[in-house]
């Protein structure tokens, strides 16, 4: 376990070390090309600020990856070799669906690219992480499904890769959010794989953690006014929502030999996931119940609601972030008691319960205001 250990924290530095690099480059770049995030009334930062910062993450994550990975191969026990068998197989089809979505972000962030040619191109990625064989062949009793036919799996599948992507993508709305709960999910993912003894994928964890820690320290803590503040932008939303879909799908392959304590593989897949995912499906409804188009941005995500309220982004950023490690915590330490489907329910319920206090505390503060707050 030392050696796997090691492995992972090497990775990890060595993807933070390249992504620190990488980033201020990015920025340079930008401020003498005019590549800068529009400013209008639905954003809520001021000033100029690139929205390259996504850019690093495929580079420094494929180099620390694949450099750890090649080094063990070359000059370690054969350890790496045992651990990577058919799991390479995966992992090249994860690469490719990566590229694309990679590819497809940064030019939407460059150029723009339209809706349905984003969504075109997720399906194809969604498409390429089925045929890798890593896909949702059971749900663990979550609406009381076990296993069921593979092609009922593969459609499910590309159905969360996309929803899962674009989850993440429009989570990104203040400072630190999406690279916050992308981490916490990282997090828990590497300790899954790790006690699991899943180690390819607890590398793979590692090294895309280490790309969010240097972006989220210019993301939160840099200046518009310094030129050091930077936005991941869809190249890098969508990058991450890829990852994390794929360690998810990881962890329903996990063989139940190797279950840590017996814990559910749907809730210990999904946990880490349900608020960005409960969020989006609120704002979903939201918009279709004020006949709105759902697919258009808007201010009505939970992180609005908190700014709504008075609380400013970073204070918004810790109660979010706090609340997804209590989602997480709670959901995995009833897994085993609790029929999932049950669980998931009760995660539902509270959720809605915290929207419906929220939006009353911001209207009896738009009574004392006298103003608009939040439609």
């Amino acid at each position: 376990m030392t050696y796997w250990i090691q492995n992972y924290v090497l990775a990890l530095a060595i993807s933070i070390f390249l992504a620190g690099l990488i980033i201020p480059k990015i920025l340079l770049i930008a401020f003498r090309r005019n590549l800068f995030d529009t400013v209008d009334e639905r954003k809520i930062h001021r000033g100029v600020v690139p929205r390259l910062g996504g850019i690093a993450f495929l580079p420094a994550f494929a180099f620390s990856f694949c450099l750890v990975v090649g080094y063990n191969l070359r000059y370690g026990n054969g350890v790496m070799y045992s651990a990577l068998g058919e799991s390479a197989i995966p992992i090249f089809f994860m690469v490719c669906a990566m590229m694309l979505i990679y590819l497809v972000g940064l030019a939407d962030d460059l150029i723009g690219v339209r809706y349905r040619a984003k969504f075109v191109l997720q399906i194809i990625a969604g498409c390429l992480i089925v045929a890798s064989g890593n896909y949702i062949n059971d749900l663990y009793g979550f609406l009381w499904i076990g296993e069921w036919p593979s092609w009922v799996g593969w459609i499910i599948t590309v159905v969360v890769v996309i929803f899962v992507v674009n989850a993440i993508n429009l989570i990104d709305g203040i400072d630190g959010l999406a690279s916050g709960l992308s981490a916490v999910a990282l997090i828990w993912y590497s300790y899954v794989f790790f006690v699991s003894q899943q180690y390819v994928c607890l590398l793979i964890s590692g090294a895309t953690l280490g790309t969010l820690v240097p972006f989220f320290y210019y993301n939160v803590f840099g200046s518009a006014e310094s030129h050091t503040k930077i936005f991941m932008g869809d190249t890098g939303s969508l990058t991450i929502g890829l990852m994390l879909v794929f360690l998810t799908l990881a962890i329903f392959n996990i063989p139940l030999t190797n279950n840590p304590q017996n814990y559910n593989l749907f809730i210990l897949a999904v946990a880490p996931l349900i608020l960005p995912c409960f969020d989006v499906m609120r704002v979903f409804f939201h918009r279709v119940k004020k006949g709105r188009n759902p697919f258009l941005p808007d201010k009505s995500h939970i992180h609005h609601k908190l700014l709504a309220l008075g609380f400013p982004q970073w204070q918004a950023l810790i109660l979010i972030v706090l609340t997804d490690m209590i989602f997480v915590l709670v959901n995995v330490a009833l897994s085993n008691m609790i029929q999932p489907t049950w669980l998931i329910l009760g995660d539902i319920l509270l959720w809605i319960a915290l929207n419906l206090l929220i939006t009353r505390m911001i209207r009896l503060r738009e009574c004392r205001l006298g103003k608009k707050l939040y439609d």
